[in-house]
């Protein structure tokens, strides 16, 4: 397989990402980003400005991110220490004549006094920009993982429910027939024992004696 001459390689990806990246940061343009990957690599600016807006700028969305805000808190530090500071400036003037009136010498006179503080600003690099990246991605895979998970013990739980209310239908449907044959038993009984009683019933016989008192007679 044939490779172009004029292809680009993850490094040079690499260098064009980290130096827009930079000049993001910096409170650059993307051109002079593009003109610098492009003395550095022997291509135009605008195959540079071509690559990146077609293929490298969408792997980096969440390092522009980064990069724009800490442009702005870096453009927010320099304007801070930017803005002058005032101080009192009182001379004294005395006089040797007593007789002279008191005057009010003593004018305030202000100065602006620049300050310039030197703050340790951090830069970000591409490693930490990389490893921001990867434990972002982790971050996300893990809860995509919960995400599953959670939808598979729902599913679990629907289905226990499901076998609960069917062996709950058996189990009312059992006891029905469970009582309709404790009914027909009981009245089975019953029956056996209207059947076991005599049919017939006779009335005692009497018969009197020669004293005219009355006697049962026995069958």
């Amino acid at each position: 397989m044939k490779v172009r001459q004029d292809a680009w390689s993850h490094e040079d990806d690499l260098l064009l990402a980290e130096t827009v990246l930079r000049h993001i940061r910096e409170g650059s343009t993307q051109l002079n980003a593009f003109d610098e990957v492009g003395d550095a690599l022997n291509r135009t600016s605008a195959a540079c400005g071509f690559r990146w807006n077609a293929v490298v700028r969408d792997k980096y969305e969440d390092a522009i991110k980064l990069a724009k805000k800490h442009r702005k808190q870096r453009k927010r530090q320099l304007a801070k220490e930017a803005k002058p500071h005032y101080t009192t400036f009182e001379p004294q003037v005395t006089t040797e004549f007593s007789a002279m009136p008191e005057l009010n010498l003593t004018p305030s006179i202000t100065r602006p006094v620049q300050t310039v503080k030197h703050t340790n600003t951090h830069e970000l690099t591409m490693t930490e920009v990389i490893k921001f990246l990867e434990t972002f991605n982790e971050n996300g895979t893990k809860s995509t993982l919960l995400e599953q998970e959670n939808e598979e013990l729902k599913q679990r739980m629907s289905t226990i429910e499901e076998k609960y209310n069917q062996l709950k239908k058996e189990y009312e449907s059992i006891e029905e027939d469970y009582q309709s044959i404790i009914q027909i038993m009981d009245r089975a009984r019953r029956m056996a024992v209207l059947e076991e009683e005599p049919s017939d019933r006779h009335a005692p016989s009497f018969r009197m004696d020669k004293n005219g008192n009355l006697e049962k007679v026995a069958k």
